[in-house]
C-alpha cells in the first residue's frame, strides 16, 4: 500500500513542522519569566517562580515564506561556515590527500576492519566530552567518510563513528564547559564535580555506540541493500581512488598542514573562545594551502571552492528552514510557556519517577531550546529549587539536564550539529533517522537507567 509512498524532501518536513508551529501559537498561550543578570557568571538568568502571561502573538500562515527568511538570516554565521567548508574540502578532497591517508591507514585495519568503529567513537568522544565538540565534528566527517569506504564500509558508518562519538562525548559531559560548566555553575555546585559517575556514563555509552554501529555495518556489508543510503548515488567527492595514491612529497606536506591546523583548531576551540567567524578562516586558509601545495594556480583553487560551496548551498540553508520553528516559536513568546508547564509535569510525578521524568521533561525541552548553554540557563533555574523542594541533589538536576539536551540533538531537525554533519556527508535527514532511531532509544533507555542510578548512588 505504501510502497511507491516517498519520504518527504527536507525542505518540506521543515516548512510543514514551521506550519506547525505556527498554528501552535494559537493554541498556547504566551508567557514570560522574569529574568536578571547574575553578577558573579554575567549570565542572564530565569527567576524561579516568576512565569507570567503575557499578551498573546499568534504568527500567520501568511507569515510561513518570511519566516523562513528570518530563520536562514538567523542563521548565517553557520550556513556560512558550512560554504566554506564545503568548499575548502572540496579543494583538500580535490588533491585525493584524503585517499591516500584513508588508503594508509586502511591498510592497519585491513584484517580488523570494524575494530575502526569503536576507535573513532572513543576518540571523538573524547573531543566532545572535554572540548564540548558538536557543530564542528563536521570538519572531520570526510576523512571518516573516505576511511570507511576505503575498508569496504558505507558512509553512514564513516558519519556515525566520527559524529556520534562526539554526541555522547558532549553529552555525558565529564568536561564540557559548555552544558554541564554552565549548569553546574547556575546549580552553585563545584565546576565539573561528579565527574566519576560521568565518566562511567560515557564509557557505557562508548560501548553501545560501537556496538550498534558495528552491528548496522556488519548488516550492510552481508547486505548492501539494508544500507540507509542504498540506491543513492555516491557523491563524486567520497568516490575512492582505484590506485594507490603515492604520498609524495606533496601529499607529506598536505598532510602536515591539515595536522598542524588540527592543532591549531583544537588549541582555538579550548585557549581561545574560537567560533565560526575564526575557524572559517582557519580553515578556508587550509583549503587554498593545499591547493598551492597540490600545485594548483589559485584560478583552479578558486574554481574547485565555488564547486564546492555549490554542491553544499541546499544543504546548508536546510539549517535556516530549521532555524524558523525557533523563530516561530520565540516571535510569540510561548518557548517559556512550553517550559514552564514541562517543568510542572515534573512536581506531579510520583518521586520514584521524579529523576527520570525529569530527564524525558528536559528531552522534551530541548525540541524548542537547542542550544545547550541556552537550555541551561532558562531551565536549571527552576530545576534547581524544584530538585531542593522534592529531595534530589542539584547534581541529579545536572545530570537530567545534560542527557536531555545532547541525547535529542542527534535527531532534531533544529539540532545544527546534526544538520551540519548531514549537509556535508550528504545524507537525507529522512534516511539517517533510519539509522538512527534505534540507538536514539537505546540511548534513552540508558539515560533512564543512569538516573535511576543516580537516585541510588546519591549522586
Amino acid at each position: 500500500m505504501f510502497k511507491n509512498v516517498k519520504a518527504p524532501h527536507t525542505f518540506v518536513l521543515l516548512v510543514g513542522l514551521i506550519i506547525l508551529a505556527v498554528i501552535a501559537t494559537h493554541f498556547v498561550p504566551a508567557g514570560s519569566f522574569e529574568r536578571f543578570k547574575d553578577a558573579e557568571t554575567g549570565r542572564t538568568l530565569v527567576k524561579a517562580g516568576s512565569f507570567a502571561f503575557i499578551e498573546s502573538n499568534p504568527a500567520s500562515l501568511w507569515d510561513v515564506p518570511a519566516i523562513v527568511y528570518k530563520g536562514i538570516v538567523k542563521s548565517a554565521s553557520i550556513v556560512t561556515f558550512i560554504l566554506i567548508i564545503g568548499g575548502a574540502f572540496e579543494i583538500i578532497i580535490d588533491t585525493k590527500v584524503f585517499s591516500a591517508l584513508a588508503q594508509r591507514i586502511s591498510k592497519l585495519f585491513t584484517n580488523r576492519r570494524f575494530l575502526v568503529i569503536p576507535a573513532f567513537v572513543t576518540l571523538f568522544s573524547i573531543f566532545g566530552t572535554t572540548m564540548g565538540m558538536s557543530t564542528e565534528v563536521m570538519i572531520f566527517v570526510p576523512i571518516g567518510i573516505v576511511l570507511a569506504e576505503s575498508l569496504g564500509l558505507d558512509r553512514v558508518t564513516g558519519t556515525a563513528m566520527i559524529a556520534m562519538g562526539a554526541a555522547i562525548g558532549f553529552t555525558s559531559g565529564v568536561l564540557n564547559p559548555f552544558s554541564v560548566g554552565v549548569a553546574q555553575s547556575i546549580a552553585q555546585l563545584p565546576l565539573f564535580s561528579g565527574s566519576a559517575y560521568r565518566i562511567f556514563i560515557l564509557v557505557v555509552l562508548i560501548v553501545i555506540t560501537s556496538l550498534y554501529i558495528m552491528w548496522y555495518a556488519k548488516r550492510v556489508i552481508a547486505d548492501p541493500t539494508k544500507s540507509i543510503v542504498y540506491g543513492e548515488a555516491n557523491p563524486p567527492e567520497f568516490e575512492l581512488e582505484k590506485e594507490e595514491v603515492p604520498l609524495d612529497v606533496r601529499m607529506s606536506l598536505s598532510l602536515l598542514a591539515i595536522v598542524l591546523s588540527m592543532g591549531i583548531l583544537i588549541y582555538g576551540l579550548v585557549k581561545l573562545d574560537w567560533y565560526y567567524e575564526e575557524m572559517s578562516g582557519l580553515f578556508l586558509t587550509l583549503g587554498v594551502v593545499v591547493g598551492l601545495i597540490a600545485g594548483y594556480d589559485v584560478n583552479k583553487i578558486a574554481k574547485i571552492f565555488g564547486r564546492g560551496c555549490a554542491n553544499i548551498c541546499v544543504g546548508a540553508l536546510i539549517i535556516g528552514f530549521a532555524r524558523g520553528i525557533e523563530v516561530v516559536l520565540g516571535d510569540a513568546k510561548i518557548i517559556d510557556t512550553i517550559v514552564y508547564y514541562l517543568s510542572n509535569v515534573v512536581d506531579g510525578m510520583p518521586s520514584s519517577l521524579q529523576a527520570v521524568g525529569m530527564f524525558l521533561i528536559q528531552s522534551l525541552i530541548n525540541c524548542v531550546i537547542v542550544s545547550g548553554s541556552g537550555q541551561a540557563v532558562v531551565t536549571m533555574p527552576l530545576m534547581t529549587p524544584l530538585a531542593d523542594i522534592i529531595g534530589m541533589s542539584r547534581q541529579t538536576a545536572v545530570l537530567a539536564f545534560q542527557l536531555g539536551d545532547g541525547f535529542s540533538n542527534s535527531v532534531l531537525p533544529t539540532s545544527s550539529s546534526l544538520m551540519g554533519f548531514l549537509v556535508v556527508s550528504r545524507i537525507p535527514y529522512t534516511n539517517w533517522l533510519k539509522f538512527m532511531m534505534p540507538l536514539f532509544i537505546l540511548w534513552t533507555v540508558a539515560g533512564c537507567v543512569f538516573m535511576i542510578g543516580a537516585i541510588l548512588i546519591g549522586y
